[in-house]
């Protein structure tokens, strides 16, 4: 077979479509180790993404211009207001499609396309172009960000206007995949479709990434150590776990002499700087800058005992934490802080790895049921049981070929 997969990002760093993005190839390759995998790789950034180390047959590189000449800003503002559309949206979207346009689509068997970020340019670039009818497009998070849990977008006339295009573009894909569950339930009712959305979650292969580099990995200091390594947007509450965590230093002098909580936050810098003040005086809790993924991948593996996820919310979540498939290849206990209705809820069915964000008493409950299971032994466990396995990739994957 012949693959082409259209990409938007493989990167190291930043968002974790790259991890993932690098990830599906690696187990595509091994799924099929004797297929042609040929890569476009639509770049919106220059950066050293080590692309030797994956295992495909071709990658062609593409910069896609960032910067926005001056004249398409200044025809845009008279054009939304004189049609309710981008011509900013319109001006990229060419951009992408120009290089796709001149792709030989017919020489492949399967096509996927993914994208990055919360503007979906490699799927409209794909927009009223041959290519379309033979991709299987890919939906990491809700469009348009309106849809988006924990967001606070807008539903404006120009949102109006993505959504109906997107439908158009829905309409047009040969299929549609997304990481979650309820993404692809969600999706398939906003869009009205006839077409299934299969869900695909996202994967993580070591093998493709340096993971070299160690030098700013944090030494843990405790004989269990709590981690949290992320941002906080989207409705994501870090704030009761913290302070259950507070109390239960309070309540046993054990937790204190044995056990700490390292956490490596962005997004909202005001509110990480509070958080620092908050817990300056409290040496157990330890707010660090965030790493590159090599220092970040090897302080979770080899430094950490009980990793944190939090969920979107605060009342709902429909999207999978890019982070969850690294996560369970550790093997460790997880503590998942989940709105009501979640992905992760669907995917944990162990209780004592879940817990209601905003519930204080079962955070502390579970947190320090944790605690003490970690600090009489350590042992590898599974939260996540074969979800992110091989064997179900394979599974999914004969599903979505045979369409």
């Amino acid at each position: 077979m012949k693959f082409l997969i259209i990409v938007q990002d493989l990167r190291v760093a930043g968002q974790s479509e790259g991890v993932v993005s690098r990830s599906f190839l690696s187990k595509l390759r091994d799924l099929y180790p004797k297929s042609v995998i040929d890569v476009i790789y639509l770049k919106n950034q220059q950066n050293n993404d080590k692309l030797g180390l994956l295992a495909v047959n071709t990658i062609k590189e593409f910069y896609m211009e960032s910067k926005i000449p001056f004249l398409v800003k200044w025809i845009n503002r008279i054009y939304w207001r004189l049609f309710s559309e981008s011509y900013y949206d319109m001006y990229v979207h060419k951009r992408y499609g120009l290089v796709m346009k001149k792709l030989d689509h017919e020489a492949y068997d399967h096509i996927f396309i993914r994208s990055s970020g919360l503007d979906y340019e490699t799927i409209f670039g794909a927009k009223d172009l041959p290519i379309l009818r033979k991709a299987i497009i890919n939906f990491h998070d809700p469009y348009p960000l309106f849809w988006y849990p924990g967001a606070n977008g807008i539903l404006s006339k120009v949102e109006l206007i993505r959504l109906k295009k997107m439908y158009e573009v829905i309409s047009q894909s040969k299929a549609c995949i997304t990481p979650a569950i309820y993404l692809s339930n969600d999706m398939e009712h906003l869009y009205g479709s006839k077409k299934k959305f299969y869900t695909l979650p996202h994967l993580f292969s070591e093998k493709v990434f340096d993971l070299s580099d160690v030098q700013h990995v944090f030494k843990k200091n405790k004989k269990v150590t709590i981690s949290y390594h992320g941002a906080l947007q989207f409705g994501r509450n870090i704030g009761v776990l913290l302070e259950v965590y507070e109390e239960l230093l309070m309540d046993n002098s054990l937790y204190k002499e044995h056990t700490e909580f390292v956490l490596r936050l962005k997004g909202q810098g005001a509110f990480i700087n509070l958080l620092r003040k908050k817990y300056s005086g409290i040496e157990n809790i330890i707010i660090l800058d965030t790493l590159n993924f090599s220092n970040s991948f090897n302080e979770q593996k080899y430094e950490s005992d009980i990793l944190i996820i939090l969920e979107n919310g605060p009342l709902y979540s429909n999207v999978l934490v890019g982070k969850a498939p690294l996560l369970a290849s550790l093997n460790k206990p997880v503590l998942c802080l989940s709105p009501e209705r979640s992905e992760m809820r669907e995917l944990i069915k162990d209780e004592r790895y879940i817990a209601s964000a905003n519930d204080r008493e079962e955070v502390k409950r579970k947190l320090e049921a944790l605690l003490i299971s970690r600090l009489n032994a350590e042992q590898e466990v599974a939260p996540f049981g074969d979800y992110f396995g091989d064997e179900k990739f394979k599974q999914r994957m004969s599903e979505i070929l045979n369409d």
